[in-house]
Formats: C-alpha cells, sequence, structure tokens
C-alpha cells in the first residue's frame, strides 16, 4: 500500500532525513519510531504531499507522491501533531466541511460524516462548538476529520501527545479498530504506543531508518544479550569492589554497574549485562559470588525489552538486521 524508496531531504546543507526506506502492508498498523529531531514528521510531510522531497520515491496506493499529488491525498487521512480544526465549528459541521472541501458527494456526505463520528465515538459531541472540548475530544475530531472521506491509508503524527492516560488508551483502541482494510502509519516516540498499537515498526534515529520489524523480532535480535541483577550480601567494601572486578573479568560479561537503591547495611545490588552469544555467563556469576565467600541474596535475569532496543539503535550507530525478506513481499503486494 504504501512504498518509501531511498528518500531523502535536505535543508540547504542540512539533512533531515537520508535514504529512507521502508514499506507498509495493506491493514497495516506500522510504528514510525523515534527521538524527537529523528526526522518522522519530515518524512509524513513528505508522504502527505505537504513537503517534497530532494530524492527518492514514495509511493501511496500506486500513486507516486511527486508525480501524483492529487491522486496520492484522495488515498490518505492525515493528522499532523496539532490538529487542523476550526474552534468556532460544531463537531458535525466541521466535519462536513471537511468532507466537501474533500471531495465527498453529496449524496455520501451525511453518511460518512456519521460513519466517522461513530466510529471515534463522537455522536454525543456532534452539536457542541469544537472550543469546548477537552484535548482527548479535539483528538477524537482530528481523527475523524482525518477518515471522513474513507481512505485506504491513514498517517498520524503524534497521535496520543499531550493526552492523560485514560485518554491516551481511548485513542489507542480507537487507531487499533480503524485497522483491517485501512493502512495505518502511527508517528510516536513513545515506546507503550508501539508495543501496545502497532504490528511492526520502522525506528529512525539521525534521519536514518536503523530498523524494520516486528517489536518482538526486534527483541529477538538482542534476547541473547541480557542481563541478570545480583543481591549479594558482604561485611565489606572491599568484598565488594573485589566482587565487581571478578565479575568484569568473566567470559561473556560486558559490563557490570552497581544500583543504587535502598536495601539492608552489608547488601548491594549489581547489574552484570552480558554480550550476545553468551550462554552459561549466569551460572559462572553465581559460582563466583558464592566461591569469594559472600551471600547470594537474590538472582534474576531480566529479558531484552523495546525500550532496550530503541536505547540500542538511537544510540549505536551499527543498525539491527530489518526484515527485508518481509518488506521485499510487501512491496510486491503494495497497490
Amino acid at each position: 500500500m504504501i512504498e518509501v524508496e531511498h528518500l531523502s531531504k535536505l535543508y540547504g546543507s542540512t539533512t533531515a532525513i537520508e535514504d529512507v526506506t521502508f514499506a507498509v502492508e495493506r491493514g497495516e498498523i506500522l510504528g514510525f519510531l523515534g527521538p524527537n529531531g529523528a526526522g518522522k514528521t519530515t518524512t509524513m510531510r513528505i508522504l502527505t504531499g505537504y513537503l517534497p522531497a530532494t530524492s527518492g520515491t514514495a509511493k501511496v496506493a500506486g500513486f507516486e507522491v511527486h508525480e501524483d499529488s492529487l491522486a496520492v491525498r484522495r488515498q490518505i487521512g492525515y493528522l499532523p501533531e496539532t490538529p487542523p480544526l476550526y474552534p468556532e465549528m460544531t463537531v458535525e459541521g466541521f466535519l462536513h466541511f471537511v468532507a466537501r472541501i474533500k471531495g465527498v458527494s453529496a449524496g455520501d456526505r451525511a453518511h460518512q460524516v456519521e460513519s466517522a463520528m461513530s466510529r471515534c465515538g463522537l455522536m454525543e459531541k456532534r452539536t457542541t462548538l469544537i472550543r469546548k472540548l477537552s484535548k482527548g475530544y479535539k483528538q477524537r475530531v482530528g481523527i475523524a476529520q482525518a477518515i471522513v472521506h474513507d481512505p485506504p491509508a491513514i498517517i498520524l503524527d503524534e497521535p496520543t501527545v499531550g493526552l492523560d492516560p485514560r485518554q491516551i488508551i481511548e485513542v489507542r483502541n480507537l487507531i487499533k479498530s480503524l485497522a483491517g482494510d485501512r493502512t495505518i502509519i502511527l508517528s510516536t516516540h513513545i515506546l507503550p504506543e508501539v508495543s501496545m498499537t502497532c504490528s511492526r515498526v520502522a525506528i529512525i534515529n539521525r534521519g536514518r531508518i536503523v530498523a524494520t520489524n516486528t517489536p518482538e523480532n526486534l527483541m529477538t535480535q538482542l534476547s541473547e544479550a541480557s542481563s541478570y541483577e545480583v543481591e549479594v550480601a558482604a561485611d565489606t567494601d572491599e568484598a565488594e569492589t573485589q566482587l565487581i572486578s571478578s565479575l568484569k573479568g568473566l567470559a561473556g560479561v560486558k559490563q557490570v554497574e552497581r544500583l543504587t537503591i535502598n536495601l539492608p547495611e552489608h547488601r548491594f545490588k549489581l547489574r552484570v549485562t552480558t554480550e550476545q552469544g553468551a550462554e552459561s555467563v549466569g551460572r559462572a556469576i553465581a559460582a563466583t559470588v558464592v566461591g569469594g565467600g559472600l551471600g547470594l541474596e537474590e538472582m534474576r535475569r531480566t529479558q531484552v525489552s523495546l525500550e532496550d532496543v530503541f536505547l540500542q539503535l538511537t544510540t549505536e550507530e551499527a543498525p539491527l538486521e530489518t526484515d527485508t525478506e518481509s518488506q521485499t513481499e510487501t512491496t510486491g503486494e503494495a497497490a
């Protein structure tokens, strides 16, 4: 449905995005994840025809964004980070206005507006002035204007920013309900939005795509590199220092750090991070603690989270392997 190939955007000598390539299948929710300033909004604006690309191509439903801009806009519903609302209009009046300028026929307009309000939970607010709505309801109106012409692709830029926890859950459920036949790109820097909403994620950092895969597969790629939290009883500071030194010398240990938490006197907790492929480090850690005459009070293995993946990919230059096979299949199926 959406194909992006080698997309770049320069502002003078400043590179906003560089060689961005990804594809999104029909019915898929793609989380476009990255830190602030990574290039998410620039990519979204190019896809929706708001900005021209410096180089590369982007297609939506087979239409090239630059060559067939109007056709692309008919295929897309777009919610920018700040919803484009008219505060002095009622919800229903605003949606009728949007439906008209988006080319919905007069005969279908009432049905499409009714459907958009129903899907977004706005029926009881239909006659309310937009300026009187809460931020959560304004966000719903923003999503309603994006879907009022029933587009096959929806692009949402930071749709839950500034919302309270309850509003976030409501908007998240709304987004998930819109999937199925529609293709959705959800731009965000909020990790829970990706894990709770998206079937696949593309991570962008410093204007470049550093990984594209399902959240589960991204975590699996790092699953061999886990860490252990070890609580130890020791009578002296020297014993603690000696243990840390011994643990750092173990094969497969990448890092040892002391955790700053409140514990009973003469106890401390360490986090031991292992290298990928180190399978028997846990036993060696336990043996080192006990062999040093110290008390092993607790030891547990912590698995890699999506947050760990995100932090690694946005702080290191080397990207993880992406699902290139999936992207090839997506490109072939895109229409």
